[in-house]
């Protein structure tokens, strides 16, 4: 790998983003939740990307949490801003038009359960161990993880993990709705791409419009994302891709999605 914090392959329609910092279990500093801003916003733009796997160099960590040495320097306001510039990545990540699965490989830790926590889909090793123990160093969460803990696992478990510091198992974190699949740590990999594979060959309009309904009905009241959902249906009989679904199915054939 390169010397820069975050490096970028591409695989057919799969983008895998790595955190390149194993000397520092991938810690996100500044120039990282830059670097990783701007390789979501290229994938985001980038029409031959249908899919993007997010994971971290070395054997050791996703991603153990934030720098710390550089947040021990920080000012009340400077940390207020440093905690806007990770919100800011953790939205486009979610917010992002195409499906992003956080490949969880060892620890993730505070900013790092934080950056996958914002990823659509979580796949973590056995060995895994996700936390947010913020609190052992007085502070709280900065990048979003009060707020999606509570949406992914409910107040119970966030208020477990955020209050006690501790870090959980992966299969805890399963049980916990946390993470969608725990796998032996040699099949992580393969596991993943496979999930990829399967997402990079579906509609990407109809990808996109589920990431848009359930992020927003997610934020909303129940009849207001009703609506939405029904308006969303209906723009899917505009595409291409409906036609070419729909008379796939009726062929017995494979679709061929064109995003159109």
């Amino acid at each position: 790998m390169s010397d820069t914090p975050v490096s970028v392959a591409d695989q057919g329609a799969i983008r895998r983003i790595t955190v390149n910092r194993p000397d520092k279990l991938n810690a996100l500093d500044a120039a990282t939740l830059d670097t990783l801003f701007a390789a979501f916003e290229a994938a985001a733009g980038d029409p031959a990307v249908r899919v993007v796997v997010l994971t971290g160099a070395g054997p050791k960590a996703f991603v153990a949490g934030a720098d710390i040495a550089e947040m021990s320097a920080l000012s009340a306001v400077e940390g207020r801003d440093f905690s806007l510039r990770g919100q800011r990545l953790m939205r486009r990540i979610e917010t992002l038009p195409k499906p992003v699965i956080a490949m969880v490989n060892g620890f993730a830790l505070g900013g790092g359960l934080e950056l996958a926590m914002a990823c659509h889909l979580r796949i973590a090793s056995e060995n895994a161990k996700v936390g947010q123990p913020e609190i052992n160093l007085g502070l709280i969460p900065g990048f979003g993880g009060s707020q999606r803990l509570l949406r992914l696992a409910g107040r119970a478990a966030a208020l477990e993990l955020c209050l006690l510091g501790a870090p959980i198992t992966a299969e805890r974190a399963y049980q916990l709705g946390i993470v969608n699949k725990v796998v032996a740590a040699d099949a992580l990999e393969a596991e993943t791409l496979q999930w990829a594979e399967q997402l990079a060959q579906a509609a990407p309009l109809a990808l996109r419009g589920n990431l848009d309904v359930i992020h927003v009905g997610g934020e909303c009241a129940i009849e207001e994302g009703l609506q939405y959902e029904s308006a969303q249906f209906g723009l899917m009989f505009s595409t291409e891709d409906m036609r070419e679904g729909t008379r796939a199915f009726l062929e017995r054939r494979k679709p061929q999605f064109a995003g159109r």
